[in-house]
């Protein structure tokens, strides 16, 4: 199963590509769409579905998996991003791809076991999972695998 996650923004937007054979992930891809802060916000939006387009396009996934806006103190911020999760939902929805959705606490808890674990711990246990030197960069790549590797976890519990 080939499975895409996101950590959505509309600054960056992170997304992570990983194969799970036989309950053990690689990862395919992962990286950032990053756009201009002062462009117009419908042109960050159209750049975001475009790169994301062209992201599934090539990497060919089965599922979809985004990290759910969970709590923020600054409402701006919070509709920008939520924004750019329609968007990449769209995307999704327009490839047909299966979408599921987890929370931060979600993804902490399965990836570390613990719902309040730190960035950094997340990051460590998405290096240790996917088998790799380093821990992949920036942040948001590292959070959108975290939300790919999770949807694979939380899939198991569901069979």
């Amino acid at each position: 199963m080939r499975i895409i996650g996101i950590d959505p923004g509309t600054g960056i937007l992170g997304f992570g590509v990983i194969d799970v054979v036989k309950n053990k992930f690689k990862m395919v891809t992962a990286g950032v769409i990053r756009t201009a802060p002062h462009t117009p916000h419908d042109e960050r939006l159209e750049e975001i579905f475009d790169g994301l387009t062209e992201i599934i396009a090539e990497t060919k996934p089965d599922e979809f998996s985004i990290e759910k806006l969970f709590f923020t103190n600054n409402v701006t911020t919070a509709m920008t991003v939520a924004e750019a999760r329609g968007v990449a939902m769209l995307v999704a929805r327009k490839a047909h791809l299966p979408i599921s959705e987890y929370t931060p606490p979600q993804i902490k808890q399965s990836l570390t076991g613990y719902g309040k674990a730190d960035k950094k711990q997340v990051q460590e246990m998405v290096r240790i999972q996917l088998g790799l030197k380093e821990v992949p960069k920036p942040d948001d790549c590292a959070d959108a695998l975290a939300a790919a590797i999770t949807h694979s976890l939380m899939s198991r519990l569901k069979d």
